[in-house]
């Protein structure tokens, strides 16, 4: 695939207009977790338009991004980077490229828990994580410290409005299915 190619297939994709980009940066510098990024939002965009489709879908970045737009936000261009970054995220696993398993693994028990309960059951995100990861005491006594400081609950929180919660992720499935 050439470098036309890729950015030609996420323009039409996420239909943005990813070229407009003339790296301000200010996407990067409102971004919430980019001190955790391999890939800084703004470097994600120069590597569409210059077609580094490995390097951009092999980033953990796509899969860091907390969709809080305030890369999108910010941008003087208009561009929603962050629906860019979803449409990243949905090509990596068409293509099944991907930075770490572990960060797909984290993701994919994330989205569990909410579609579960509506909300972040974080001591069960944790403890599938870790069986996983066949790792299950390493952060043990962390874990008990956010428990003891109210940082974490043992008892999940369901929402009130589960029936709401099954019909938007019903339509989410079926837009992916779709695509």
């Amino acid at each position: 695939m050439d470098n036309l190619e890729f950015l030609h297939e996420i323009e039409n994709a996420s239909d943005e207009n990813i070229s407009s980009c003339y790296q301000c940066y200010k996407c990067s510098i409102g971004c919430p977790v980019a001190a955790e990024m391999d890939v800084l939002p703004h470097r994600i965009i120069r590597h569409i338009i210059n077609g580094n489709q490995e390097k951009v879908l092999g980033s953990k970045s796509i899969w860091m991004c907390l969709q809080c737009k305030a890369c999108s936000v910010r941008c003087p261009n208009d561009i929603d980077i962050a629906h860019v970054i979803d449409t990243l995220r949905k090509i990596s696993v068409k293509l099944n490229m991907y930075a770490e398993k572990d960060i797909r693994l984290f993701d994919n028990l994330f989205l569990e828990s909410i579609k579960a309960r509506g909300r972040l059951y974080e001591l069960e995100v944790l403890m599938k994580y870790k069986i996983a990861k066949k790792d299950i005491l390493s952060d043990t006594k962390m874990g008990i410290d956010m428990i003891f400081k109210g940082r974490m609950g043992i008892l999940p929180h369901n929402i009130k409005d589960r029936k709401t919660l099954k019909t938007i992720f019903k339509k989410i499935e079926d837009d992916r299915t779709n695509e």
